[in-house]
């Protein structure tokens, strides 16, 4: 058969640190395409820059609710909508330090942030239930507070959930998750400083 001289594998290549490498070897072809999204060491400074803005930003917020924190005892929801906030920064501060242990395997990896993700999803899917917007409320208020939630925490679980399967976007869907988060984190906090005083 004009292809049986295809071979496709797939194999890490830790000795460079640029993770995967998908090759094709055919008659006059030769094909490497090699990616990062299951090598760690390229993400080691974009985890160092997540971890410090999430802090700070955890930081921001607790300022925010000590402020005020007579406001929002008054609004259902708006208690467990500060602890969300909070959370979802802290998930991304776990998830940035996860990221920076030195010499861990895949496997390790992928547990611990699959792990986190699955706990931090669970706590903060039972926050925003009992802080969504009443039923009267337009229904696109309670679509977008689920819809924001997810996007800063489904991620999270596929990223650790690939990165244990070896297969998929791996930490790609990490970062997705730790982006999202913080603009979640971000929104939520501006209804807690600006929009609770209106």
């Amino acid at each position: 058969m004009a292809r049986s001289g295809l071979r496709l594998f797939t194999r890490c290549r830790a000795e460079r640190g640029i993770g995967r490498e998908i090759e094709a070897d055919g008659p006059g072809t030769r094909m490497a395409l090699c990616v990062a999204a299951f090598e760690i060491s390229p993400w080691k400074d974009l985890f160092v820059a997540s971890a410090g803005a999430s802090a700070a930003l955890a930081g921001l917020v607790f300022v925010a609710v000590s402020i005020n924190i007579d406001r929002i005892l008054k609004f259902k929801g708006l208690p467990e909508r500060a602890l969300e906030t909070v959370l979802l920064l802290l998930s991304v501060v776990l998830v940035s330090i996860i990221g920076l242990i030195p010499g861990q395997s895949h496997v390790a990896l992928g547990a611990e942030l699959l792990g986190e993700a699955l706990l931090f999803g669970a706590i903060i899917a039972t926050l925003l239930k009992r802080s969504l917007p009443p039923r009267s409320s337009p229904q696109s208020w309670r679509i977008s507070r689920q819809v924001i939630t997810a996007a800063g925490t489904v991620p999270l679980i596929i990223g650790g959930a690939s990165i244990l399967a070896q297969s998929g976007g791996g930490l790609y869907w990490t970062v997705g998750g730790i982006v999202f988060a913080i603009a979640g984190a971000v929104g939520n906090a501006w209804v807690l400083m600006v929009e609770i005083l209106r």
